[in-house]
C-alpha cells in the first residue's frame, strides 16, 4: 500500500497539533513527541508537523518560511460542498486564515486556507459524474 507523509515545519508543535485536531484529524501518538506530531489525515496520508530544527534534519537546504512564499499547496478532497465549507470554517475558527475566495466551477467546488504557520491547503469537492467523465474539453 502506498502512503504519503508530508513533513511541515511549524513554529509551535502544540499550537499546530491543536489546530489540526480542531479540524477533526487525529494524532498518532506512536510517532509524536515534543519536537513533532503525526497528524492522521486518512488511512494512508499523514502530516508530520515538526519544529524547524527537527525538520532541518531532513534537508540540506534552508527551511522556508511558508508565510513568505508558497512552495506547495496541499489538497484534500471532501464528500460534499457542505463538507468543504465546514472544513474551511473549522480552519478559520482554529486560527487559520482563508487563503482565496471560494472557486465554484459547477462540477468542482473548492476553498483554500493557510494554517497558523502559513502552509497552503485546498479542500475540494467534485461532482462524481463529472469526475467519471474527465475534465471538460
Amino acid at each position: 500500500m502506498l502512503m504519503i507523509f508530508v513533513n511541515l515545519p511549524v513554529a509551535d508543535v502544540g499550537r499546530s497539533r491543536a489546530f489540526y485536531e480542531a479540524l477533526g484529524f487525529t494524532i498518532n501518538e506512536s510517532f509524536s513527541g515534543e519536537r513533532s506530531a503525526c497528524v492522521v489525515l486518512s488511512d494512508t496520508i499523514y502530516a508530520m508537523i515538526m519544529e524547524p530544527a527537527a525538520f532541518a534534519e531532513f534537508t540540506d537546504l534552508p527551511v522556508a518560511d511558508a508565510h513568505a512564499a508558497t512552495a506547495a499547496i496541499y489538497v484534500l478532497t471532501a464528500d460534499s460542498r457542505d463538507e468543504v465549507d465546514a472544513l474551511l470554517e473549522r480552519a478559520v475558527t482554529a486560527g487559520g486564515t482563508a487563503a482565496r475566495p471560494p472557486r465554484d466551477l459547477g462540477f468542482r467546488y473548492s476553498r483554500d486556507f493557510r494554517d497558523p504557520d502559513g502552509h497552503h491547503w485546498e479542500v475540494f469537492w467534485m461532482d462524481p459524474v463529472a469526475a467519471a467523465e474527465g475534465p471538460p474539453a
